[in-house]
């Protein structure tokens, strides 16, 4: 039986293991265990054949949560931590919005500077004779990139979560090819008939609305949930495989990434110029015409396009995992 180890001798010894776990050396204990003994506990008896009585006792040590100071300092110093940053955090707040405006008083900024900025110079800034486009595209638009951005990263993790993974074992896929069949609906005449008429018709409204945004009520949010209900009406009609020969995983993804880098770049030229007083070179147009108000209808045509393709693609994935 080896003497027991000292405190400095153990405490040089776990700042050695500690040295080498964040140098990306390989564990002296772990990496020389069988195997089979890796993928599930192993006992105390087994410990013993697989190291010496030295080794053993500095794996107790490291591993005795309960007894060993380095562990609770940093637990300690953890919570100590954890406080602070969260009454620090707290008191900010508290402390902002003791300097905020009190609510509903007809002096506030939001009652009077940003409204009537917006009334009286949203048709001359923005050249959209719809004031709501002109300030969710124009104005703030920043915040609009953000929401169309929130919809791609949504998008992209119930991919992740939810898609069948077709690259699997032959065997695997053909299993999962036969399990799509299952969500192909019948052939309903009735149905795709009547969808064969109302599927162009309303893909046309939903770029009407889109064009017209800010010219009318309407704009990229309308528009785009309309085209991907009737996406939805023609996968429901005829079935996912005849969906797939126009729309399939990379046509989404495609038109999402390229939707949303043209948002970026024109609005941060847009941004850019005026933030600096430099002349943008995009011309308002007249108000009024289609082709008018800068920046607001592409803008408006990206979004809708984000929005359409992540409609549809959230229905094929909750239906069967994939677009």
């Amino acid at each position: 039986m080896s003497k027991p180890l000292s405190k400095e001798e153990y405490d040089k010894r776990l700042f050695n293991r500690v040295n080498g776990w964040i140098s990306g050396e390989k564990d002296p204990f772990l990496d020389n265990m069988p195997s089979d003994h890796k993928k599930e506990a192993i006992t105390e008896e087994e410990l013993k054949h697989l190291y010496d009585e030295e080794k053993l006792e500095v794996v107790e040590h490291v591993q005795d949560i309960d007894h060993n100071k380095v562990y609770k300092n940093f637990f300690r110093l953890y919570r100590i931590l954890a406080v602070i940053c969260c009454v620090t955090l707290i008191a900010l707040l508290l402390f902002t919005v003791s300097h905020l405006p009190p609510m509903g008083e007809s002096t506030n900024p939001a009652h009077n500077e940003v409204v009537d900025k917006y009334v009286r110079d949203g048709l001359s800034d923005t050249g959209a004779v719809n004031i709501v486009s002109g300030m969710i595209l124009d104005y703030r638009a920043f915040d609009t990139f953000g929401e169309s951005n929130v919809l791609f990263i949504a998008a992209c993790t119930v991919l992740i979560l939810m898609r069948n993974d077709k690259k699997k074992e032959k065997n695997i896929a053909s299993a999962i090819a036969e399990e799509e069949k299952r969500y192909e609906p019948k052939s309903d005449s009735i149905l795709q008939k009547v969808t064969f008429f109302l599927f162009p018709i309303i893909v046309i409204f939903g770029i009407y609305v889109i064009l017209n945004g800010h010219i009318s009520p309407g704009g990229g949010f309308s528009g785009g949930a309309i085209i991907g209900a009737a996406f939805i009406l023609y996968s429901n009609a005829y079935g996912f495989e005849k969906t797939e020969q126009f729309f399939t995983e990379k046509t989404y993804k495609w038109v999402s990434f390229s939707a949303l880098t043209f948002y970026c770049l024109a609005k941060s030229y847009s941004f850019y110029t005026g933030a600096h007083h430099l002349e943008s070179g995009i011309p308002l147009g007249v108000p009024g015409a289609i082709l008018s108000s800068g920046l607001i209808l592409p803008l408006n045509i990206c979004v809708g396009m984000v929005v359409a393709c992540t409609m549809y693609g959230f229905y094929a994935l909750f239906k069967k995992g994939g677009l």
